[in-house]
């Protein structure tokens, strides 16, 4: 199916060509429409055409509205004010419009003029530690991201950079060599990742106490980290299972998070260690890094610490250890030339804003950044209590991800069985499930990234306000609707005149495909959040206003069906691209 145009984007086309044909002397002018409160739209490009032809802007409108085409588009175009267009499209329009999109499986939805390939890294959980709140956001954002950017046909690669690498991996592995069977599975069960987890974090406790304790121990445990480097087998064998039982806690958490995560999607800190040394030599060969105190440094004129000093960027340490620097610039080197990125889009807390400025203003002075590859920050703010500070326990301890998810759970399943008729406890459960996590990302996506969110589960699993919840209620009352329609099937009537609420919802509907390539051009989800809530919105004052299976005609009842079974559909793809799931029944 071919896309649908938008009835703005028609419009936009009748006004430029009616301007063309008015005044050819004004070239290819912008009409700048918008939408209006006072008609459906409002042009007031003739201003500042007016004042660059000398004119008088009433009379120049009035001399556009004379060549406009109205077509079956345009039902009403009035100069108002100093020159302003109000324009309102026709009923007929509307419900074509809609009719067609209804026929494309996208939604009319076009795809990207020129697609790329976006190497998205998100979701970054490190080996051996427990997941907290501040992962969320993260992997929340860079899913939804990822989603919609493949819905706009660009090709999306996903990475996520885990922290499988260091110096904590010394006494670890010097831990697990001394105490052999610390990670061994009781049987052949497959182990939970909440065991996995509870394995890890006693091995962690357990290898710090003595490393703090025990000079000699920590003395093998740095030769065990060089062992690690220089990749002696026995060493790599034993870090291989801490990643190996960090995974199955990790797929546990996304699982549970409802998020797709592949193997091959995991290159770690590791995978990039045989490009360190090259990074380096290729920096210091082109002049890009200098040494300085023995350690390989890249200057900035606008990066100074509080004293006034330069800082800079450490890629390589006086010790010859690597910094973060030398794996995230291995890794950019590795997304453009082995993965054929054109944008790199690192979805990562705000407060690390100023390294991967001076990480990406080294990978352009390196040429590895250029006119055709971008890199982006998709940076995101702290979540915060209902207090308004940064979240933690009642003990101040970071809140665990899992304990988060599961308590939205259980307040998701008391909202679903109170409102449940005909649910089994099954049924109740699975709801409860995709209720409580889609509480939970709604939240996270329906704030603009870079501000900091208060989590409030009370608000979030509520029926009323600004989530998904209420999102997911309309869906499934629309199916509710749809389900007792009997021998009434949606079908368009064009012909029929519209409520104020039905074409107050079909001009929504029709932004969608506008909404969504603004929130792929501008890495923006909660413009997308925002979009659905007043879809949602919209239909409950349609529904309020126009009985849908008792409307005066079978024509109307039909058209109404039509209009609600293409709500569902734009809410149902609109919620996927969020990463929540929308229930038949609730």
């Amino acid at each position: 199916m071919a896309s649908v145009p938008s009835l703005a984007s028609t419009v936009q086309q009748r006004l430029a060509d009616a301007l063309s044909a008015a005044l050819p002397e004004a070239g290819s002018a912008d009409p700048l429409l918008r939408r209006s409160d006072r008609a459906d739209f409002q042009a007031n490009g003739i201003l500042a055409l007016a004042k660059q032809l000398k004119g008088n802007p009433r009379e120049l409108a009035a001399k556009v509205v004379g060549a406009l085409d109205p077509g079956a588009v345009l039902k009403d175009v009035e100069v108002s004010g100093p020159g302003f267009l109000n324009i309102t499209v026709s009923d007929q329009a509307i419900v074509e419009t809609l009719a067609a999109r209804a026929a494309d499986g996208r939604l009319g939805v076009p795809y990207a003029d020129k697609p790329g390939t976006t190497v998205i890294d998100y979701a970054q959980p490190n080996v051996a530690k427990e997941m907290h709140v501040g992962h969320l956001r993260s992997a929340v954002i860079g899913a939804a991201m990822a989603e919609i950017l493949e819905f706009t046909g660009e090709k999306v690669v996903r990475r996520h950079h885990i922290g499988d690498w260091g110096t904590q991996f010394g006494m670890l592995i010097q831990y697990l060599v001394e105490h052999p069977h610390e990670l061994d599975h009781k049987d052949d069960k497959a182990v939970s990742g909440e065991e996995a987890m509870s394995n890890l974090d006693r091995l962690y406790k357990a290898a710090r106490a003595l490393f703090d304790s025990d000079e000699e121990f920590k003395a093998r445990s740095r030769d065990r980290v060089v062992a690690l480097q220089s990749g002696d087998p026995e060493t790599r064998a034993m870090w291989q299972r801490f990643v190996d039982e960090s995974k199955i806690y990790f797929y546990s958490v996304f699982d549970k998070l409802d998020m797709k995560i592949d193997d091959p999607d995991i290159v770690g800190e590791s995978g990039y260690n045989d490009m360190l040394a090259e990074t380096c030599r290729l920096l210091e060969e082109s002049g890009v890094a200098v040494r300085s105190e023995g350690a390989l440094c890249v200057f900035f004129d606008d990066v100074k610490g509080p004293d006034g000093q330069p800082v800079p960027l450490i890629v390589q340490k006086s010790n010859g250890g690597f910094g973060y620097a030398a794996t995230d610039l291995s890794a950019i080197r590795d997304r453009v030339a082995n993965l054929g990125a054109s944008t790199l889009l690192y979805v990562v807390d705000a407060r690390q804003s100023l390294h991967f400025k001076m990480v990406f203003e080294t990978a352009r002075r390196a040429g590895w950044l250029n006119g055709d590859v971008k890199a982006v920050q998709l940076a995101f703010g702290t979540v915060l209590g209902k207090d308004g500070k940064p979240f933690k326990t009642r003990e101040g301890e970071t809140v665990r991800l899992v304990d988060l998810l599961d308590e939205a759970i259980e307040r998701a399943s008391a909202v679903v069985r109170e409102k449940a008729q005909d649910l089994t406890e099954e049924e109740i459960a699975e709801r409860g499930a995709q209720v409580g996590v889609g509480a939970v990302k709604y939240a996270d996506l329906s704030t603009s990234a870079a501000r900091d969110y208060k989590f409030d589960l009370d608000q979030m699993v509520s029926l009323n306000g600004d989530t998904s919840v209420y999102l997911q209620y309309a869906y499934a009352r629309i199916q509710s609707i749809l389900r007792k329609s009997g021998d009434a099937k949606p079908a368009a009537h064009p012909e029929l005149a519209l409520a104020p609420a039905e074409r107050a919802l079909g001009l929504h509907i029709d932004r969608f495909g506008e909404t969504v390539a603004e929130v792929a051009a501008g890495y923006e989800p909660h413009k997308l959040a925002a979009y659905l809530y007043q879809l949602a919105s919209l239909y409950t004052t349609f529904y309020s206003e126009c009985p849908v299976l008792k409307a005066d005609t079978p024509a109307q009842v039909e058209n109404r069906l039509f209009l609600c079974d293409i709500t569902a559909r734009t809410l149902h793809q609109g919620m996927a691209l969020l990463g929540i799931r929308t229930p038949e029944r609730l």
